[in-house]
């Protein structure tokens, strides 16, 4: 009887022990996927604003002083920007003395992303090819404001009195943060989303 008793014993307790490690295991991979997805948001983030960054420092700037543009943003809407600047190239890194015009703007929802609030974030440079990237860009706002600091509305009719432009910028995980299922699978019915959010402002230099 008392055999008997601890094999009972025996048993319950490796089905708790064996509980605890499937639930540790859980949480784990779950701790892993979150990890990860963190870090290609922050990865995402940080190639995003690093190359807005270049490119809206070169807002209204010219290698040649002669062809310093007059105004340095020719069109500006509250999710669109086209603006000029001398951009570097392989045999001119301060730029060629020509002023490139530079566009900014975002496609439609969900067109490359599980998520359906991903929207790409499309360059062209001198109407060339729209140059995409699905980063998971969820809000790319503009906002602009003259010399005194008052806000201009979008679309601003008259880009020449844009002294400062301020970008919005909400980048969410591309798959969404996902809850776990008991078999430490993810559970695909879950679109919550994990975001983190930038400011960012530029001056505009004018040529005159």
């Amino acid at each position: 009887m008392t055999t008997f008793l601890d094999i009972i014993g025996s048993v319950v307790i490796g089905g708790i022990f064996i509980t605890i490690l499937l639930n540790l295991n859980d949480s784990a991979v779950e701790n892993a996927y979150v990890y990860g997805n963190e870090l290609t948001l922050q990865e995402n983030l940080v190639s995003i604003a690093t190359l807005l960054e270049y490119d809206f420092r070169k807002m209204g700037q010219c290698a040649d002083p002669n062809n310093q543009p007059d105004v340095p943003i020719l069109a500006a809407s509250d999710t669109a920007i086209t603006f000029v600047g001398d951009l570097p190239d392989a045999l001119n890194p301060f730029g060629d003395g020509v002023p490139d015009t530079i566009a900014y703007y975002l496609g439609p929802a969900g067109e490359m992303s599980a998520n359906p609030r991903i929207r790409i974030l499309y360059r062209t440079v001198n109407n060339g090819a729209p140059v995409g990237s699905n980063m998971g860009v969820t809000q790319f706002r503009l906002q602009y404001f003259d010399g005194t600091g008052t806000v201009l509305p979008p679309p601003v009719a008259s880009p020449a009195q844009i002294y400062t432009v301020q970008i919005d910028l909400k980048v969410e995980n591309v798959y969404g943060v996902r809850t776990f299922t008991g078999n430490g699978a993810p559970d695909s019915t879950t679109d919550a989303s994990s975001a983190i959010w930038r400011e960012m402002r530029f001056t505009a230099h004018e040529g005159h």
